[in-house]
């Protein structure tokens, strides 16, 4: 086609080239935005993940000997070491190394017995997932690891 000056167009603009890289900058940094969100919250469900096997198998652990006080206010009152002599104190020993290897040593848990009725629940920081300082995330497990006694009336 002619045109005014006498020259027919050939060739790409320069604004059309910027508008094409525009666009696909824009693009690009959606895709990447959505790719760390992945990660974030992948990263997020893996810790939850890990939270519910380490509390089911101290519940395992609970139920194979139903007999020994597993009472836990917090980390801190689990014995330091691991004792194979005395199974309780190694099961909460390690349950407070697990813990720690997942959580980190902010991580707290607790676990409580009434009756035959055994709650276990951790805490630990998720602010990865959630963009703020601290995001505390709960994991409770609550189950019966025995049959109460039957009183006849």
């Amino acid at each position: 086609m002619f045109q005014g000056n006498g020259y027919f167009q050939t060739g790409v603009a320069l604004i059309e080239v910027m508008i094409t890289l525009l666009i696909l900058a824009v693009g690009l940094l959606g895709v990447a935005m959505t790719q760390l969100n992945a990660l974030k919250y992948s990263d997020s469900a893996m810790l939850h993940s890990q939270a519910s096997f380490i509390a089911y198998d101290m519940l395992d652990r609970i139920r194979a000997n139903p007999d020994a006080n597993y009472t836990l206010t917090s980390l801190a009152s689990a014995p330091g070491s691991g004792n194979l002599s005395a199974p309780r104190d190694q099961d909460l020993y390690d349950f407070a190394s697990n813990i720690k290897a997942f959580a980190g040593a902010n991580a707290d848990a607790s676990i409580s017995k009434v009756k035959a009725a055994v709650t276990i629940t951790l805490t630990w920081n998720d602010s990865r997932a959630a963009d703020a300082v601290e995001d505390l995330q709960t994991f409770t497990l609550q189950s019966r690891v025995a049959a109460d006694s039957w009183v006849a009336p």
